[in-house]
Parts: structure tokens; C-alpha cells; sequence
């Protein structure tokens, strides 16, 4: 069994409350687990209006399958024209 676990560091331009980043952050996060089966949270920079940084994990039973997984939701959240990504990092256990 492998956990693949993805942390993302974003930036909401445009951004003027927390009402607002929740919209933006809830949609896409609808969108990853519809789409890839993934489970997310907003692990840190909650209060902050235009910062999240987004916990990602998936479970497989391949290493390669995994990372493609997450390779493919940072895609996703890579085209999303609300967010920025700052900065990511993939690890697999």
C-alpha cells in the first residue's frame, strides 16, 4: 500500500474575505475529489484572505499510479483561473 500525499501552496488573486476564499477553495476542491478520488483538506493559512495551502492524499496500491494521480491534480489546479500555485511538493510512503 502506498499514501501519495500532496502539499499545495496557493494564492487567491482577487481575493477580498474569507467568505470568498471559501467559495473559491470549495469548488475546487469538489472538482479534485469528483474527479480523482482524492481526500483534501486546507491545512494551514486559514485566516488569511488570499493564501491556502491545501493537504492532498491519496491511497493506491502502485507508486507510479500515485504520483500520476497527484501530477494530475496539480494539472487540475494548475488551469483553474482563481488560484495561483505557489509552490508544491509530492511524497509518497
Amino acid at each position: 500500500m502506498v499514501v501519495g500525499v500532496l502539499k499545495v501552496d496557493l494564492h487567491i488573486p482577487g481575493n477580498n474575505s474569507l467568505k470568498g476564499k471559501r467559495q473559491v477553495l470549495r469548488s475546487l476542491k469538489d472538482r479534485m475529489k469528483g474527479r480523482f478520488n482524492v481526500s483534501v483538506a486546507e491545512v494551514a493559512e486559514e485566516d488569511l484572505w488570499q493564501r491556502a495551502i491545501l493537504g492532498i492524499a491519496v491511497v493506491s496500491n502502485d507508486r507510479s499510479h500515485a504520483n500520476q494521480v497527484l501530477s494530475k491534480v496539480v494539472d487540475l489546479i494548475e488551469s483553474s483561473a482563481s488560484v495561483e500555485v505557489v509552490d508544491y511538493e509530492i511524497e509518497l510512503l
